[in-house]
């Protein structure tokens, strides 16, 4: 993490693999990683496990892609407002209501609460089934939930993808 992070990229995560590979992924937060940027990486992680006499048999070096992990409450931060799919390890306990047993959440980070080490994510999320029940107020609103960061077992950003091109 802090050779990427000194040469100037964002440490997003560090994966050892079966046979020997490596895997470590890098962000830029301004336009992105290219070719040139993972080699720059590559070659640096390269001297330094030979440095530290890590045994690998392979090092991979690449960008997180569109459907980015969200590995740290930073990620959380930078990334309000996009769309992002969680996976909680328990299921939310909200008796009544319609998130209640839900682990699995398609939806909007809205933001981050709470103090260091206890930070709380601020999540929207909409839900066709919930949303036709007579006990909604309102069902063309989204539901908002909060869990735990640590509560989260894995989430990651939902790829917007658009094929069209720029529309006038």
């Amino acid at each position: 993490e802090a050779t990427v992070e000194g040469l100037g990229y964002e440490f997003v995560e560090f994966e050892r693999l079966p046979r020997g590979l490596m895997r470590v992924t890098i962000d830029r937060p301004e336009g992105g990683v290219t070719v040139d940027d993972c080699e720059v990486v590559s070659d640096q992680v390269t001297h330094l496990f030979t440095v530290e006499n890590i045994d690998y048999e392979r090092l991979e070096v690449a960008s997180p892609g569109v459907e980015r992990p969200l590995k740290r409450v930073r990620d959380w931060r930078r990334f309000v407002g996009e769309p992002a799919h969680v996976e909680l390890y328990e299921p939310m306990h909200a008796e009544g209501f319609p998130e209640a047993g839900r682990r699995k959440l398609d939806g909007r980070i809205l933001g981050v609460e709470g103090e260091e080490g206890a930070e709380v994510i601020v999540f929207s999320y909409e839900d066709v089934a919930v949303a036709r029940t007579p006990a909604r107020k309102n069902p063309a609103e989204p539901i908002v939930v909060s869990f735990a960061f640590h509560d989260v077992d894995r989430a990651n950003l939902i790829a917007q993808l658009d094929f069209r091109g720029k529309q006038k």
